[in-house]
């Protein structure tokens, strides 16, 4: 049994498809902007051999341009990928210590931070308290402060330490070099 494929719907009414009686055409330098019947607005796209493409369909009359629509989609594409390009994501990255850690794994764990916002990440960097050690707050924040101040150079504190459930965070933001 034959079925026929879906058609591909298109973003925009053109031509024929527009199902409005009047539209207001835009753009187009040797036409008047103004409201047209379809018919005249036809007559004006076919004379150029160009297309009559629906802009915005909400408006009453809706609003039309004079283009040609195969050029027209692919400069929207074209567009929206630069503007895709331009986006930066950035991501965010965890470090996580408890409020006894020692001075070497310290550096160490700064060393990884410092390389991650070199790389223009986000870094947020935990204090874990287990059992007994929920004791040690003022321990576990002067560790985050302390840790700020070394990394400094690389990154600025975007939230200061606050105390979550058993975990004290803090946020770091890189710097613009």
């Amino acid at each position: 049994m034959y079925r026929p494929l879906p058609k591909k719907k298109e973003k925009h009414r053109v031509n024929e498809n527009i199902d409005a009686r009047k539209v207001r055409l835009v753009g187009d330098s040797s036409i008047e902007n103004g409201i047209y019947s379809i018919q005249e607005a036809l007559l004006f796209s076919k004379n150029r051999e160009l297309d009559l493409v629906e802009i915005n369909p909400k408006l009453n009359p809706p609003v039309c341009k004079i283009l040609d629509y195969k050029k027209f989609l692919y400069e929207q594409k074209k567009r929206k990928k630069q503007f895709k390009a331009k986006q930066i994501k950035v991501n965010t990255k965890e470090i996580r210590f408890g409020p006894q850690i020692g001075d070497h794994d310290g550096k160490v764990k700064i060393k990884s931070a410092e390389k991650f916002l070199m790389r223009g990440d986000k870094v947020k960097v935990f204090v874990f308290f287990k059992g007994r050690s929920i004791v040690y707050k003022d321990q576990g924040k002067i560790k985050l402060l302390k840790f700020a101040e070394e990394i400094e150079e690389y990154g600025k504190v975007e939230q200061m330490p606050v105390m979550e459930g058993k975990r004290m965070y803090m946020i770091l933001a890189p710097k613009k070099f």
